[in-house]
């Protein structure tokens, strides 16, 4: 696990618990963040510390060194990635890149000056969907949507489920994960995975070529939801996510239920297919 930073980056991770690390924000010229246990703290030479006075400050060589190294040296073979803004690290990790994105047309055609990254480790939190899977699955496999802003667990939860519902019901599970994230974990022994590919896509050619029970898939778009009513319409289910608060927001009600977070994992309240509260 982020084998990919700087040496001295990496060096100053030593003294972390890599397991209460969520997050790095990687600045040029700018102090260094990591996001430890839910909280956000610096992280100097010699581990973690409270003031930004004592931080690593990143340099720009020491950026471009860490987004090489995590393109295994190779930027062309994440070229499609880099465009939608991020690249995924062989372990799971999540790389968001902040720089100058060069148009062509409507299209992006390349990023160039990278000058911060925010990296997000995956964890698996063995478990940690239990009170999900009673309330929602507990007679049977529903199509259900997570929602909550960014950072708050949805991934997590969401192969964590992946995992439950291939142990305790051997149903087929398709995982259409775009980013490579989804999958940095053990999704349970009954389901394939289609990595970097549009939901659209992979959707469509599953459900002709995979004969999917229920498909699983992270951070739906706008754009997204006709892939969601395509499987419905075909009898298959759908586990998703999306960086929503309220179910007023959802641009398609397709789903039977509706889990809003409250904060890291912790579930704010659950609705059925019309709004209205489950127990």
């Amino acid at each position: 696990m982020l084998d990919f930073l700087a040496p001295r980056l990496k060096n100053a991770l030593r003294s972390v618990n890599l397991n209460l690390l969520y997050e790095l924000r990687i600045r040029t010229d700018k102090p260094l963040r990591i996001n430890l246990n839910g909280t956000f703290r610096y992280l100097g030479e010699d581990g973690v510390t409270e003031s930004p006075k004592g931080a690593l400050i990143p340099t720009q060589g020491e950026i471009e060194e860490t987004l090489f190294a995590a393109s295994e040296y190779s930027v062309y073979a994440v070229e499609n990635q880099l465009k939608c803004g991020f690249v995924t690290g062989k372990e799971g990790e999540r790389i968001g890149v902040a720089g100058t994105f060069v148009y062509e047309g409507k299209n992006v055609l390349s990023v160039h000056s990278v000058t911060s990254l925010c990296i997000r480790i995956p964890h698996a939190v063995l478990g940690c969907s239990e009170e999900i899977y009673k309330k929602c699955f507990s007679d049977h496999i529903c199509s259900l949507l997570i929602m909550a802003p960014p950072g708050e667990g949805k991934t997590t939860i969401l192969r964590d489920l992946s995992r439950l519902i291939s142990e305790r019901t051997r149903l087929n599970i398709l995982v259409s994960d775009e980013r490579g994230e989804l999958s940095a974990g053990d999704l349970g022994a009954t389901s394939d995975v289609v990595r970097f590919a549009d939901k659209l896509t992979v959707f469509t050619a599953g459900i002709r070529a995979m004969r999917p029970d229920l498909i699983v898939t992270d951070e739906l778009l706008p754009e997204d939801y006709a892939a969601v009513r395509r499987a419905r319409e075909s009898g298959i289910q759908v586990l998703a996510s999306a960086h929503l608060k309220e179910y007023a927001d959802v641009p398609e009600k397709l789903f039977e239920r509706y889990v809003m977070l409250n904060g890291l994992g912790k579930i704010g309240k659950i609705l059925g297919g019309d709004g209205e509260d489950v127990d």
